[in-house]
């Protein structure tokens, strides 16, 4: 094993220098190519654009997102211009552990091995603008598919909270698996948007294109918490869905929706491609309402969005420590109470607190916490932070710096619940081998613009506590994220 690890570390060092000399021969400064434009941002981005200063009641389509792309050909453009925008690209994630596991002969602890893992994606988008093509003004379909590959390396110290690798699991394993396909359609120049479809409820509400500058999965494609149940759909899996979107100034919305509840919406029996469309799994539905304000200061070169939400979840939930007598289900071993209906909250912000010279570029800030119904979750709250830093060097406008952390709070039912299996020697839930009370990720990147359409971003992880446990050592990985837009 110290041999693969010394091998990895070597590796790495040569990609990087590689990389950096590369990049610093052939960067042209012409177009930006930053992680914020990945694919399976595209909605986010739509809900976090204000609508121009000089707006009109003409109904249309809003623009496709058009990332920079390695392979910029005729073809493309001429898809795009008579209304089909089609996108393929390619995200890569190593993290190998740099610090020995938590040791020990009781079960679970002796599968803990020290080592790297590499997980990934390729994904392909379709825009349809059918007012192009058939003349039907606002309307809009859109789709995207994606083949995931790998394992990811958290699991090899005993975490089982949050991803070192962003892009693992979802996917079923399969090469093509549909995340969604949904129509749009935009009226009185895009005040109104109504939406329906197989959808990810978690890329228009608790979203941000920002979050994927990052790889650790507690904080990359939304902070961990807003998914703690098996019922909240986020990408790569979906639901049938119905979405309204209202703007009733330039920078303020608000918008809700219905989601039925899928059982086993993760699970590879149910939807292992995700084109499995059948309802009798159907056991309830999800009604999320968020508003947010979206300022832009400074003559525009400071944008900013803050954003309040809730969800109820229809479904009944298991209390996380109550029997059906008020007595502890661990100790007592009798059924757990049920609640008719659970919930979840948040309160997302981002602002740009600096601008440098190029228009996209300065250093914007992040922060924010969810907090789930504490009775029936297993992450009671989670809070999260970071600082992104785009352009600091005028040489080089288009790498960006990131620093983020997020704090996870183990629901208090849960620790006791854990506590009084421990005591009685018996297995405890959540993949646990001690107490689970809270746990921090930390990660520090540097996002090389190598050209066109290619990203390689360096990066150290940390575990503090890693799946909650006092027990489990810290953890500290090294590893790298690379995107490659072909189209």
């Amino acid at each position: 094993m110290s041999i693969l690890l010394r091998f990895s570390a070597r590796a790495l060092s040569c990609a990087l220098f590689l990389t950096i000399l590369f990049s610093g021969i052939i960067t042209p400064q012409a177009h930006a190519q930053v992680a914020d434009n990945n694919i399976g941002s595209a909605p986010s981005q739509r809900v976090d654009l204000p609508l121009p200063n000089n707006d009109t009641f003409q109904t249309s389509v809003p623009p496709f997102s058009h990332p920079e792309a390695l392979f910029p050909n005729p073809v493309s453009r001429w898809l795009r211009a008579h209304g089909l925008n089609y996108l393929l690209d390619n995200t890569n994630e190593f993290a190998g552990a740099i610090t020995p596991p938590t040791r020990g002969r009781t079960p679970g602890f002796n599968n803990y091995k020290q080592g790297a893992s590499n997980a990934g994606q390729y994904a392909m988008q379709l825009d349809v603008n059918w007012e192009k093509l058939a003349g039907l003004k606002g309307f809009a379909t859109h789709m995207i598919t994606v083949g995931r590959y790998g394992t990811t390396a958290n699991r090899m110290f005993g975490d089982w909270l949050n991803h070192a690798s962003e892009d693992y699991g979802g996917g079923g394993n399969v090469v093509v698996h549909l995340v969604y396909a949904y129509g749009e359609e935009t009226l009185f120049g895009g005040r109104l948007a109504i939406a329906a479809g197989r959808m990810s409820e978690i890329s228009d509400f608790a979203a941000s294109p920002l979050f994927c500058n990052f790889q650790n999965g507690s904080f990359c494609g939304r902070p961990k918490g807003i998914t703690d149940t098996n019922y909240d759909a986020g990408y790569p899996a979906a639901t049938w869905g119905f979405r309204v979107r209202g703007r009733p100034t330039r920078s303020v919305y608000v918008q809700t929706g219905v989601y039925p509840i899928e059982n086993g919406i993760y699970q590879v029996y149910q939807h292992r491609t995700g084109f499995k469309f059948n309802g009798a799994n159907i056991i309830g539905y999800a009604a999320p309402i968020e508003s947010g304000w979206e300022p832009s200061f400074a003559h525009g070169t400071l944008p900013g969005h803050y954003k309040l939400g809730a969800q109820v979840f229809s479904t009944p939930q298991n209390d996380n420590f109550f029997d059906l007598y008020g007595g502890s289900y661990a100790l007592t071993r009798l059924k757990q109470k049920q609640h008719s209906a659970s919930w979840s909250t948040w309160a997302m912000f981002d602002q740009r607190l600096l601008h440098y010279k190029d228009k996209d570029s300065g250093l914007t800030a992040l922060w924010g916490v969810i907090y789930n119904d504490p009775h029936t979750s297993l992450r009671e709250y989670v809070a999260y932070g970071a600082l992104i830093n785009r352009g600091y060097f005028a040489s080089r406008p288009f790498d960006t710096m990131g620093l983020s952390f997020t704090y996870t709070k183990i629901a208090r039912g849960v620790t006791m619940t854990d506590q009084d299996l421990l005591d009685l020697g018996r297995t405890l839930p959540n993949h646990a081998t001690g107490v689970q009370r809270h746990a921090m990720v930390m990660e520090a990147n540097y996002a090389i613009h190598v050209m066109r359409g290619v990203i390689f971003t360096p990066l150290l992880e940390y575990y503090f506590r890693p799946n909650a446990q006092r027990n489990l050592r810290d953890a500290a990985l090294l590893g790298f994220k690379s995107h490659i837009q072909f189209m």
